[in-house]
């Protein structure tokens, strides 16, 4: 019998949202950010091109990311932001093109957060609308056997949150979602530059050096990088340019990082010692976008003792594991949510 829908799975991140389709892989990658008329509530634009009217934008038009800490902090622009995503990748029109959609949401979320969710992605015109827990995900898309009775651990670092889980026989054993991730780190950059050098820098300049400069602890001495940066000078209100090295973010960034550190050994310490016991063998896995940080696999390996590994293309695993969840929801049914929940 002929499928009249396609199923696809969305990771509805703080920074980015990935979406992917069944039998075509991931279709978009797109900013969290949508761009409106101030005054009338018109879409003016989403996602990349949204984007690079962040901070940028005249007095009528006003560019946000509607999502926050990973979960919807303003839920008719989410709505729009997820509608105008999902049509780019949806083929096919009407009634008879519905498609199911998983969407994959933080470990800590709460019911009213989880009705959110839900109901967005029935307004999008979601035929069957499933969640999944960000670091279930996490795992079946780096290639764990979550259906296993052995613990797996998770760290996943997005833009809003860090997702830490022990994972076994499909399902969450024990976790933490800590609100501080990707976004908090360009955050903890722009404090410390501007204590430092009295220069204020806007977020995107952040996550560049983030991104080309950031480091979670020095390793070896060609870690030191620098990069050239431009801000306003807060003393005369003039342009300025400074230089930044990798020692300037081990600097910045060590007070979120040891939090997160932090949550991944209260996990390890609330967790049954079998279970502690197989992740000792097999190693933490660390996925998303804040994996990517230099070093940071060997600072956790530093405080935990345990072996610890980036997964293979780490900022696409949640996208990736939504996806496939859609094929295993009879092994996952303990631990999927679906709109039958909004009727409860």
């Amino acid at each position: 019998m002929m499928r009249f829908w396609q199923e696809i799975g969305v990771d509805l991140g703080t920074a980015t949202v990935l979406i992917y389709v069944k039998g075509r892989g991931i279709m978009l990658r797109e900013p969290s950010v949508i761009a409106m008329v101030r005054d009338t509530g018109d879409v003016k634009a989403v996602g990349d091109e949204a984007y690079r009217m962040l901070g940028r934008t005249p007095g009528n038009i006003v560019a946000v990311r509607p999502m926050r800490d990973g979960v919807i902090a303003d839920y008719d622009l989410t709505e729009k932001m997820l509608k105008s995503f999902v049509r780019k990748v949806v083929s096919g029109a009407g009634r008879f093109f519905k498609p199911h959609i998983m969407v994959c949401v933080p470990s800590g979320v709460t019911e009213v957060e989880r009705r959110a969710v839900l109901q967005a992605t029935r307004e999008v015109g979601a035929r069957k609308a499933f969640l999944i827990e960000e670091p279930l995900a996490a795992a079946i898309g780096a290639g764990v056997q979550i259906a296993e009775p052995t613990g797996s651990m998770i760290v996943d670092i997005g833009g809003g949150t860090a997702d830490v889980a022990i994972i076994s026989l499909g399902g969450i054993v024990v976790s933490e979602s800590l609100r501080i991730a990707g976004n908090e780190f360009d955050e903890a950059i722009i404090r410390y530059i501007r204590h430092k050098e009295n220069l204020l820098i806007g977020d995107r300049t952040a996550e560049e050096v983030k991104m080309k400069v950031g480091a979670a602890v020095m390793v070896r001495p060609d870690d030191s990088r620098e990069i050239e940066v431009r801000g306003r000078d807060l003393i005369n209100g003039l342009p300025k340019t400074i230089r930044v090295a990798t020692e300037d973010t081990v600097e910045a960034l060590k007070e979120p990082i040891q939090k997160i550190a932090d949550g991944v050994r209260r996990v390890l310490e609330a967790a049954p010692p079998e279970l502690v016991s197989d992740v000792i063998d097999r190693g933490i896995i660390m996925t998303g976008g804040g994996a990517l940080l230099l070093n940071f696999d060997e600072l956790l390996r530093q405080t935990t003792g345990i072996p610890v590994v980036v997964a293979e293309n780490p900022t696409d695993c949640v996208a990736l594991g939504t996806g496939q969840a859609l094929d295993m929801i009879p092994v996952l049914q303990d631990a999927l949510i679906s709109d039958t929940f909004l009727r409860r």
